[in-house]
């Protein structure tokens, strides 16, 4: 069965004429605007909210697609105010979304894998093995839930923001997040521009280069350290591509779209914040235009790195802006309940089918 937040608005008019064989082209447009808008615009998941259908419409929608949401395993309120979901799909595997207020705008973090298999070190993620990639509806879904737990359908907009930085690397889940991203981005729907949304990369060089001319939204680089030498010791995706290739294929991305790209920079103690570290960044970011975002490392059970100390982050901060650089010290939320960057895991393990000869 097909599920309705698989589809951006020209799947809907497509799967409508496929289904309603009946119906000309008007009635068509006229019944997919209809639902559409009943699904985007107000909420609606229950087919017997849908008012103006017809009675053979609304049968047939209910047997040939799917609006219903995943369900809510459990939900974290931080002390801060960041609130986490822990999501079952379908196939019962676990996603985390994340909500993120602040003083004048709030983002919704997503995810965009079950898992990952980037292995970066200091991720919580990256040690949990991917189990799969999320459909677009998967995608959609989140934020649909967030809106639901919000109250927003009737209350006006909330979520000012989305990025996709939850769990796993988009852009190894590239048709999915095109495709949510176009339904995100429709006027007549949820009605997100490109500047609401950023979708971050450990930096997959070739789809880097198809996002820019694809999908345009802002990127942004999760960069993490300024040299090969080190990159390669806590992310071992630098040794696929390295900063060099993955710095070239960002020049290309924020000269197509005409907007800065974010470098996302994680502090870890004796690791990527010394002085030196920071001159190498610095000359970094002098070669195409970019903001830094440093992050303080969030810590999670187990883990090896620790959080850089106030006067380290200062002096890195400082090196930064005397070469005229842009950087904001991203402030940790939602620590409290393992909700903050880096720190997103689920229980869910990879359905390995079991194969055996069959006994005669």
């Amino acid at each position: 069965m097909l599920n309705f937040a698989d589809l951006n608005y020209i799947d809907l008019k497509n799967t409508f004429s496929n289904i309603f064989l009946n119906l000309d082209k008007k009635n068509i447009s006229m019944r997919s605007n209809q639902v559409w808008k009943f699904y985007y615009q107000k909420g609606y998941f229950d087919l017997n909210l849908f008012s103006n259908l017809p009675e053979e419409i609304l049968k047939k929608l209910k047997k040939e697609i799917n609006f219903e949401r995943p369900k809510i395993k459990s939900k974290q309120i931080s002390n801060d105010g960041t609130i986490k979901w822990l999501l079952e799909l379908n196939d019962k595997n676990l996603i985390e979304t994340v909500y993120i207020p602040s003083d004048n705008h709030a983002t919704l973090c997503i995810s965009s894998q079950v898992g990952c298999t980037l292995n970066c070190k200091f991720c919580h993620t990256g040690i949990q093995p991917l189990v799969k990639n999320l459909s677009a509806h998967e995608i959609i879904n989140q934020i649909l839930i967030a809106k639901d737990e919000l109250k927003e359908w009737d209350k006006g907009k909330k979520i000012n923001n989305i990025v996709y930085m939850g769990m796993g690397e988009p852009f190894y889940n590239f048709e999915n997040i095109k495709k949510s991203v176009e339904i995100l981005k429709d006027i007549n729907g949820l009605n997100f521009s490109n500047k609401r949304i950023t979708i971050s990369t450990s930096g997959i060089s070739p789809n880097i280069k198809k996002a820019a001319k694809e999908i345009g939204t802002y990127l942004a680089l999760s960069l993490h350290a300024p040299n090969n030498k080190i990159r390669d010791s806590i992310m071992p995706i630098n040794k696929k591509y390295n900063i060099e290739d993955v710095i070239n294929h960002c020049k290309e991305y924020a000269i197509e779209n005409k907007e800065k790209i974010f470098i996302e920079y994680v502090l870890l103690k004796d690791v990527n914040d010394s002085e030196e570290c920071a001159k190498q960044l610095s000359k970094i970011m002098s070669k195409f235009p970019c903001k830094l975002n440093l992050i303080q490392f969030n810590p999670w059970p187990g883990v090896k790195y620790k959080t850089s100390s106030s006067e380290q982050t200062s002096k890195f901060i400082n090196i930064i802006k005397n070469n005229g650089h842009i950087v904001t010290l991203r402030k940790s939320r939602g620590n409290d309940i393992l909700g903050a960057c880096g720190q997103l895991k689920t229980a869910s393990e990879r359905v390995r089918k079991k194969i055996g000869r069959a006994h005669v």
